[in-house]
C-alpha cells in the first residue's frame, strides 16, 4: 500500500510539472505498477487472481474512454464540415448592430453547445467570433477569450458527454461495482452551478480581466495580414445579385471590397445601394480565414489568371462548392524566381499544377487594380488552393518556397446536413438510454468516415492522446490503490481529519479538495484518481456513493484558476495574452463562489441535511 501511495504522489508532482509530458508521465506510472506488481503480486480479494498486466492495463481498453475517443472524432466531423457555422453566422449578423448583447449571446451558445460537444472544438471555433466582436467593440480580447473557456467548461458539467471528465468518472465507478451513469443524472445540480458561473463570467468576470491588447488577429484569422483577391461574379456564382447594405456586401463576410470594375466602368467605395451582376470583376481585401470559408463554399471563386490557362475546377454535378479534401497553403516567390516580373496571369505553375490562386500579399505596396496584371516580386506571398498532392509538388518548383506550416484544410461543408444528423442520432439514442454511449459513439465515429464527413487521417488526428494515456494510467492506479487499500485508507484519513461532522459538511469538504487539486491536475486524471476515494468515502458515511461520485465529477469541471487545469484554458492563454495569475485572479473567486452554492444545494437536493 505504501509502495502504491508513494508512485501516487510522484504522478501528482510530475502531472503538475508542466515541463513533464502527461504522455509520459502515464507510460512511466504503468511500467512501475506493473513492475511492481509482478515482483511483489497481490490479490484484490482473496481467491481472485492476483492483480497483472491484464488487470493493469485493461483501463486502455475501458468502455468511457472508448466512448470519449469516439466522440471526439464526431465533435472533430462537426468543426470538419462547418455544421456548427450557422450559429456562428447567426450571431454575426446580430453583432452587427447590437454587438454587446451578441458577445453574452456568444458565451451562452457557447456553454449549451458544450452539453453537448466536447468542449474543445466549442472553444475553437467561438475564439474567432469573440475576437471580431471585440475588434467591433474596441475590447481587447484579454477580456473575453477566458470567459469562453469558462463557459464551455460550465456547459461540460451539466451531462453525461459535456465532458470527457464525466464519462471518465463512470466508467471508473462502474469498475467499482456501481451503475453507469445516465445522461442526465446530473443535469439538476450541473446547471445550478452552470448558472451562477454564467452570472458571475457574464458581470464579475469582465472586472477582474486584465486589459492587454494581444496580437488575436495572428492567431484567430479575425484580422492581420491581408491577401488581396479578386472574384469575376458568374451565373452559378453565390455572388450574382448579392447587394451592399450600409456600404458593406454581407456576401462577402470578412473582407473589404475595395473595387468593383463593370464593363468599362469601375465603381469605387463608399457602395450604396450597389447589386453584383454576372461579369462583374470584384476585388477584396480579406484574411487567409475569411477567403478560405469563401472558397470553401463557392469554388468559383480564385484569381483567373486567363482563359487558356485557367486550372480545373473541379466541380461536380454543378455542386459549386469546394471538393473535399482540397488544401490551402502559402507560397513565397524566391529570390531569383522566373516569375518575378511577370503578371499573374503569366504564371505557369498554377495551370501545369493544376494549382488555383485565391490571393496575393505584398509585404510593401499594393495597387487596386487588377490582380492578374499585377507584376509578382520577390517576397510577394500568394494564397493557393489545390489537391494534398499538387500542393507538396510545389516543394520541387525553384520558383516558389512553399511555407509548410500553413496548408490546411478546405472545410467540407456539403456534408454538414449529414454529420448534424449524425451528431443528432448519437445524442438522441445516449440521451434516451435506449443504447449505451459507448455503442451509439463508436456507430456515430464510423458513420462520420462511412458518409465522408471525415477521412482516416483527419479521424486519427482528433483522437487526443493524452485523454487516453491519463485516462488508463489513472485507471490502472486505481486498481492498485484499490486492491492495496490505499483508497480506503485515503478515504479513512480524510473522514478522519473531519471526525464527527456530518455528511453535507464532508460532501462540502470533499467538493473543495477536488476543486482544489484539479487546478493542479489535468482534470482527466483527477477525476478518476478520486473516485474509488469518493466511494469509499460514501461508504464510511453510509450514503449513497453515486451522490460523491456525482460531486466528483461536478468538482474537478472547476478548473478555473490555473491554465494547466483544463485544455481550453490553454487554447485561450495566446489569444488573450494571459498569465498564470490572471486565471487565479478571476477564476478562484468563482471555484469559491461554485463551492459555496454547491454547499448549500446539494445538501439539500440530495437530502443529507
Amino acid at each position: 500500500m505504501w509502495a502504491t501511495l508513494g508512485l501516487t504522489g510522484l504522478a501528482i508532482v510530475a502531472y503538475a510539472n508542466p515541463r513533464v509530458p502527461l504522455e509520459l508521465t502515464s507510460a512511466v506510472l504503468v511500467a512501475l505498477l506493473l513492475v511492481l506488481f509482478y515482483i511483489a503480486p497481490i490479490a484484490r480479494e482473496p481467491g481472485d487472481e492476483p492483480l497483472g498486466a491484464v488487470a493493469l492495463l485493461k483501463g486502455f481498453a475501458n468502455p468511457a474512454i472508448i466512448a470519449v475517443v469516439a466522440l471526439l472524432v464526431i465533435g472533430q466531423g462537426m468543426v470538419r464540415t462547418g455544421a456548427l457555422d450557422f450559429a456562428s453566422r447567426r450571431i454575426y449578423l446580430l453583432a452587427r448592430g447590437r454587438p454587446a448583447p451578441a458577445i453574452a449571446m456568444t458565451l451562452i451558445v457557447a456553454l449549451s453547445i458544450s452539453a453537448l460537444l466536447n468542449n474543445t472544438p466549442v472553444v475553437v471555433m467561438f475564439i474567432p467570433i469573440l475576437a471580431a466582436l471585440a475588434d467591433r467593440l474596441g475590447h481587447s480580447a484579454s477580456r473575453l477569450m477566458m470567459p469562453l473557456s469558462f463557459c464551455a467548461i460550465l456547459g461540460g458539467m451539466t451531462t453525461l458527454i459535456g465532458s470527457s471528465t464525466n464519462l471518465l468518472v463512470s466508467g471508473t465507478a462502474v469498475q467499482l461495482g456501481l451503475r453507469p451513469l445516465r445522461f442526465f443524472d446530473f443535469t439538476i445540480p450541473g446547471l445550478v452551478l452552470a448558472g451562477i458561473g454564467l452570472l458571475y463570467v457574464l458581470f464579475v468576470a469582465p472586472r477582474l480581466m486584465p486589459k492587454r491588447r494581444a496580437p488575436v488577429a495572428e492567431q484567430t484569422g479575425s484580422g492581420g495580414k491581408q491577401f488581396v483577391a479578386q472574384f469575376t461574379v458568374t451565373l452559378g456564382s453565390s455572388l450574382t445579385g448579392a447587394k451592399a447594405v450600409g456600404g458593406m456586401f454581407p456576401a462577402l463576410r470578412n473582407m473589404t471590397v475595395l473595387m468593383i470594375e463593370r464593363g468599362e466602368s469601375v465603381i469605387q467605395p463608399p457602395f450604396e445601394d450597389i447589386r453584383l451582376e454576372p461579369d462583374d470583376l470584384v476585388i477584396v481585401a480579406a484574411t487567409r480565414n475569411a477567403l478560405t470559408e469563401a472558397v470553401a463554399r463557392d469554388a468559383t471563386l480564385y484569381i483567373r489568371p486567363s482563359p487558356v490557362s485557367r486550372p480545373a475546377q473541379n466541380v461536380e454535378g454543378g455542386d459549386a462548392r469546394a471538393p473535399q479534401g482540397h488544401l490551402v497553403a502559402e507560397v513565397m516567390v524566391s529570390p531569383g524566381s522566373r516569375m518575378v516580373d511577370l503578371p499573374l496571369e503569366q504564371v505557369a505553375f498554377a495551370a501545369s499544377q493544376n494549382i488555383s490562386v485565391l490571393g496575393i500579399q505584398r509585404r510593401l505596396r499594393m495597387s487596386r487594380a487588377r490582380i492578374n496584371e499585377l507584376r509578382l516580386e520577390a517576397g510577394d506571398v500568394l494564397l493557393v488552393r489545390g489537391r494534398p498532392s499538387d500542393i507538396q509538388a510545389l516543394r520541387a518548383n525553384r520558383d516558389v518556397v512553399l511555407m509548410e506550416w500553413s496548408a490546411s484544410e478546405l472545410p467540407a461543408y456539403r456534408h454538414a446536413g449529414r454529420a448534424v444528423l449524425i451528431f443528432l442520432a448519437v445524442v438522441g439514442l445516449a440521451a434516451s438510454g435506449v443504447v449505451p454511449i459507448t455503442i451509439t459513439a463508436l456507430c456515430g465515429a464510423a458513420l462520420m468516415i462511412v458518409t465522408g464527413c471525415l477521412n482516416i487521417r483527419q479521424a486519427g488526428r482528433a483522437i487526443d492522446r493524452q485523454i487516453v494515456m491519463v485516462g488508463g494510467a489513472a485507471l490502472a492506479l486505481d486498481a492498485a490503490l484499490t486492491a492495496t487499500g490505499g483508497a480506503t485508507f485515503i478515504a479513512d484519513s480524510f473522514l478522519g481529519a473531519l471526525h464527527g461532522a456530518g455528511p453535507a459538511i464532508v460532501l462540502s469538504a470533499f467538493f473543495l479538495l477536488v476543486a482544489v487539486i484539479t487546478n493542479v491536475l489535468t482534470n482527466n486524471a483527477c477525476a478518476v484518481l478520486f473516485t474509488p476515494i469518493a466511494v469509499n468515502i460514501a461508504y464510511s458515511l453510509g450514503v449513497d456513493p453515486m451522490i460523491f461520485v456525482i460531486t466528483v465529477i461536478l468538482a474537478a469541471n472547476c478548473s478555473f484558476a490555473t491554465p494547466i487545469g483544463y485544455l481550453t484554458n490553454l487554447l485561450v492563454m495566446a489569444p488573450g495574452r494571459y498569465r498564470f495569475t490572471d486565471y487565479l485572479r478571476v477564476g478562484g473567486p468563482l471555484i469559491i463562489l461554485l463551492w459555496v452554492a454547491f454547499s448549500l444545494f446539494a445538501p439539500w437536493y440530495y437530502g443529507l441535511w
